[in-house]
C-alpha cells in the first residue's frame, strides 16, 4: 500500500471531535495507513464546536471562494486546514457560516435534529469532492465514516461520475451502531434528485432514516466495513444481499485487516 493515495471522510474525527468509536475509528484508520507510507488525506466538517485557535486551524484562501449549489442556492464553500500534532497528517475542513457556524454538531440544544441536517450532507459531499478536484488528488481509496459523510458515494457514483480524477477510485464505506432516531427533513430525496435527475437512485430518501441513508450508502460503494461489532439488524440483513466485499468487526489485528482489505480491494 506504499505510496497508495487515501481519502478518509469522516462526519467525525478526533482530536476535534469528543472521542467515540466513530471519531476514533476514523482517525486511526488514516493513522494506521499513514505510519506505513501511504499518502492520506482527512475531511471532516468544521462545526463550531471546533476549537480553531486550539486546533491551529487556519483558512486555504487557494481552496475557498467557490459556490455550492444546493437545493438551487448557492452557498459559499470555505476551507479550512490543521495539522494532527506529532502524526504530520493533514485535516481538511468543509465550512460554511450557514451550515456549520453554530455550537452543536447534529442536534440543537432539546436534542432534536437540525431541520437542515439534509442540506448539510449534500453540501459536505460536493465540497470535498470539488476541495480534492482542487487538489488535484486521485484517491486510490475513498473511505467513508459517519452518516453525514455517507452521501459522498453516491455523489461519485452519479453527480461527478464524468470526473475522470475518481475513475479509478474504490469507495469504503464503514457503518456503525450509532445514529440518530427519527429521519431528516422529508424533503431530502428532492434536493437530492435536484442534483442527479435520477428518482429510482435515491428511492430509500424517501425516508430519510439512518438506516435508510446507509442503504444508500452501500449501494455505491465498492466495499464495506464493519465499524461497529454490531449494526442495526436491517442494515446486516440488506449488506447480505450486496455483491461485494465486506470486513468484519475485529479489534485484534484490526490495522492489519484494513491494510489487507484495501490492498485486496485494489487488486480486483
Amino acid at each position: 500500500m506504499k505510496d497508495k493515495r487515501i481519502l478518509f471522510v469522516s462526519s467525525e474525527v478526533v482530536p476535534y471531535l469528543p472521542e467515540t468509536e466513530l471519531s476514533s475509528t476514523s482517525f486511526n484508520a488514516a493513522k494506521n495507513a499513514h505510519s506505513k507510507g501511504v499518502q492520506t488525506r482527512i475531511f471532516m466538517p468544521r462545526f463550531g464546536v471546533i476549537n480553531e485557535r486550539r486546533h491551529q486551524l487556519h483558512e486555504v484562501i487557494r481552496l475557498s471562494g467557490m459556490n455550492l449549489v444546493v437545493n438551487d442556492i448557492d452557498m459559499p464553500l470555505i476551507i479550512k486546514v490543521a495539522s494532527i500534532p506529532k502524526e504530520r497528517m493533514q485535516v481538511y475542513f468543509i465550512d460554511n457560516e450557514e451550515y456549520f457556524k453554530r455550537k452543536a454538531v447534529f442536534t440543537d440544544e432539546d436534542d432534536h435534529l437540525f431541520n437542515d441536517n439534509d442540506e448539510r450532507a449534500i453540501f459536505f459531499a460536493k465540497g470535498v469532492v470539488e476541495t480534492v478536484k482542487k487538489l488535484n488528488w486521485a484517491p486510490d481509496i475513498i473511505h467513508v465514516h459517519g452518516w453525514m459523510a455517507s452521501m459522498l458515494p453516491i455523489y461519485l457514483k452519479e453527480f461527478y461520475k464524468e470526473e475522470p480524477l475518481f475513475t479509478e477510485s474504490k469507495i469504503v464505506t464503514s457503518l456503525y451502531n450509532g445514529g440518530f432516531e427519527g429521519n431528516l427533513n422529508e424533503d431530502f430525496v428532492n434536493k437530492v434528485i435536484f442534483d442527479l435527475k435520477e428518482p429510482k437512485k435515491v428511492a430509500h430518501l424517501q425516508t430519510p432514516s439512518y438506516v435508510n441513508i446507509l442503504k444508500c450508502a452501500i449501494e455505491n460503494s465498492d466495499a464495506v466495513v464493519y465499524g461497529s461489532e454490531t449494526i442495526p439488524l436491517e442494515l446486516s440483513k440488506f449488506l447480505e444481499l450486496q455483491k461485494i466485499p465486506v470486513l468484519g468487526y475485529g479489534l485484534e489485528n484490526q490495522k492489519e485487516a484494513y491494510l489487507k482489505f484495501y490492498t485486496d480491494l485494489l487488486s480486483v
